[in-house]
């Protein structure tokens, strides 16, 4: 009798993780583990249900007001900061509006984390700078140019050069198609996909655009805001793979794919009154 394998631990896991600013609670009992080689999508409303808060949880940007994360075994608040920063090297980060250095041109904002890391010589760190942008999509002649020059989808594509730069293990993308045209939108996609294939790529995508989550991941989270649930209700309403979010009974769930107003009209109206 063949014994079955073990089956592996979890590159990342967020255990009854809780996160509240000035008293005011975000995150509430979160628990989420991700395996290596997984690419998540993490939905819900735009500024109510702390996506962007869990990917800072995750990289440990920010340490949770309860509970424990994890990665790759080892738990972020037992680490000293010289660790923390050797174990956020191995994570590429996609900001919000890309959040490039407005004083530094592409060339600089790309070479910026190599240059940081040290121990390249600038040959090798040219080098890897032109293909991380060739990868997406761009010509040399945007090196010299600053990112007031750029177009919102060309500072999305030199985020994502930037991020690759240091041959991440982990991608965390912050809305990366927020603001951009349905052109752009499948664009940045693609590109989401293509990483997948460098070595072994976990991503988290925070996202609210379903084209993205049906077309690069194979998992979906949904968290709910705090604010709508009772004490006892868990934040995260679905968990599973994006044909099964299509099908999901949850009325909440459904409201948000299909982008219906109505409940959430009639909630407006209710906290005027």
């Amino acid at each position: 009798m063949t014994t079955p394998s073990p089956t592996p631990a979890p590159l990342l896991a967020l255990e009854q993780v809780a996160m509240q600013f000035a008293g005011q609670p975000v995150l509430r009992g979160v628990d989420l583990s991700v395996r290596r080689g997984q690419t998540v999508a993490v939905i819900g409303e735009s500024g109510f249900c702390g996506k962007t808060v869990l990917l800072k949880i995750v990289i440990g940007l920010l340490r949770p007001s309860v509970g424990r994360v994890l990665f790759d075994g080892k738990e972020w608040a037992k680490l000293t900061e010289r660790e923390i920063g050797k174990q956020r090297l191995r994570f590429g980060y996609l900001f919000q509006g890309a959040a490039l250095f407005d004083s530094l041109t592409v060339y600089e904002n790309i070479a910026f984390g190599l240059r940081a890391q040290g121990g390249r010589p600038d040959k090798e760190i040219q080098e890897i700078v032109r293909q991380r942008l060739h990868e997406v999509g761009l010509a040399d002649t945007a090196l010299p140019q600053k990112p007031a020059e750029l177009s919102g989808g060309m500072k999305k594509r030199v985020g994502l050069a930037r991020a690759l730069a240091l041959n991440p293990e982990v991608m965390l993308y912050d809305e990366p198609t927020t603001g951009l045209d349905p052109i752009m939108t499948d664009v940045i996609n693609e590109l989401i996909l293509q990483t997948r294939q460098h070595d072994t790529m976990t991503s988290i995508v925070v996202t609210h655009e379903m084209k993205t989550v049906t077309k690069v991941t194979d998992r979906v989270v949904m968290l709910y805001p705090l604010t709508r649930l009772g004490p006892d209700e868990p934040q995260i309403i679905f968990d599973g793979t994006p044909d099964e979010l299509g099908r999901c009974p949850d009325e909440r769930v459904r409201q948000f794919v299909e982008g219906q107003a109505r409940d959430r009209l009639r909630e407006i109206k209710n906290d005027e009154r």
